[in-house]
């Protein structure tokens, strides 16, 4: 699979949640990229903005689309990678907010 074919298998499985691709192509082929090069370092597609044991069962919660990508994007219009975004935001290119790791840091990843 290529990271354009990536892209719209997750812009058609997102879009019915309500949530949307980045509007910046080129900072989703990264990520894009980034969840294809975890799949073949893994076998699965971790978030590439968080660090990853490979152990599938531990690193479940940052399969994309992680545990964490619907509050955070309720709460900041956008997921810690900025990968998916609220309707509200699916326009904007310049729209990269700060946001906060949810993942319990005692974790030990």
């Amino acid at each position: 699979m290529t990271p354009e074919e990536l892209l719209e298998k997750l812009a058609r499985c997102a879009a019915p949640k309500g949530y949307y691709l980045h509007a910046d192509r080129d900072h989703c082929l990264g990520t894009a990229e980034s969840l294809l090069a975890n799949k073949e370092r893994y076998g699965y597609m971790c978030c590439p903005c968080r660090l990853a044991c490979n152990d599938r069962k531990a690193d479940s919660d940052i399969i994309c689309p992680c545990v964490y990508r619907d509050a955070d994007i309720k709460e900041f219009g956008a997921c810690m990678c900025a990968f998916y975004v609220s309707e509200e935001h699916k326009d904007d290119p310049d729209f990269f907010p700060e946001v906060d790791e949810r993942r319990d840091p005692s974790r030990g990843i």
